[in-house]
């Protein structure tokens, strides 16, 4: 890959002129009062921003109050165009959105080697949408920070949660989950479906999501197996779906935003 990550979905999930972009990722935030303690996890959703992200926001508006403590992100999301077993590093310096560059913790990164079933793939970032959304709300959340960008193949929750435990930190980081929730099914079949997908959140309880209750069940059970070690508790912060927000309901994505305190 090359020395920067340039954005694959700019203009598709989100807008791709920096000034729309900026503009829109505020009023989002904006629409939100921090309701909660900052969290030290989230988990947030990663479609287009019309259609989920004013769930984001509900998990980044918390962060107003830490916004210049926290100085790295660790990001974890799903693997959409590259199938592969375990948890893909980027070699890039930076990833860059139309609001700028954001840097990598590339002494983070080095330190994940050795871990089993962690390496080195950059097919796995190049295209990749479920990590890039997440970035101008971070940028416009935050003040100066770096990432550490992983993106989630097949791995059980120990593998995922080997990881996140050696990245967990102080109150510098931040733990970011990207995932939806059940796709495609009508409008009341998916509000069941996504109702107990976010009460195995809440309770951690990841053997009880399945593939089919979240896209990113893998990052998801890695963060809910941390959690119980560590006596976290979650809060559901938003619960809905497409149908809510910008399409049919005959056919819908369910999205939930979750803080962890």
């Amino acid at each position: 890959m090359p020395t920067t990550r340039e954005p694959a979905v700019a203009g598709l999930f989100y807008p791709g002129e920096p000034s729309q972009l900026q503009h829109t990722v505020a009023d989002l935030l904006g629409a939100r009062a921090p309701t909660l303690p900052p969290p030290k996890a989230l988990i947030v959703p990663h479609a287009g921003y019309v259609y989920s992200g004013a769930t984001a926001a509900a998990g980044y508006a918390l962060l107003a109050p830490v916004r210049e403590r926290i100085s790295r992100v660790v990001l974890l999301g799903p693997a959409h165009r590259v199938a592969f077993r375990g948890i893909a590093m980027s070699s890039a310096a930076d990833f860059r959105t139309p609001l700028g560059a954001v840097p990598l913790d590339t002494a983070a990164l080095a330190s994940l080697r050795g871990l089993p079933h962690v390496g080195w793939l950059d097919q796995a970032h190049a295209q990749e949408h479920s990590l890039e959304v997440h970035l101008p709300f971070l940028q416009l959340a935050l003040d100066a920070f770096s990432l550490v960008p992983l993106v989630v193949g097949e791995a059980d929750a120990p593998t995922v949660g080997a990881v996140l435990e050696r990245l967990w930190g102080g109150d510098e980081t931040l733990i970011v989950i990207s995932s939806d929730l059940s796709h495609y099914h009508d409008y009341a079949t998916a509000q069941a479906l996504d109702a107990a997908t976010s009460a195995a959140i809440e309770q951690l309880a990841p053997e009880r999501i399945d593939h089919g209750g979240a896209c990113g069940r893998y990052p998801i059970g890695g963060l809910l197996w941390v959690a119980r070690r560590k006596g976290l508790k979650c809060t559901t912060l938003e619960l809905c779906n497409s149908g809510d927000t910008a399409g049919t309901k005959d056919r819908v994505v369910g999205y939930g935003a979750y803080a962890f305190h």
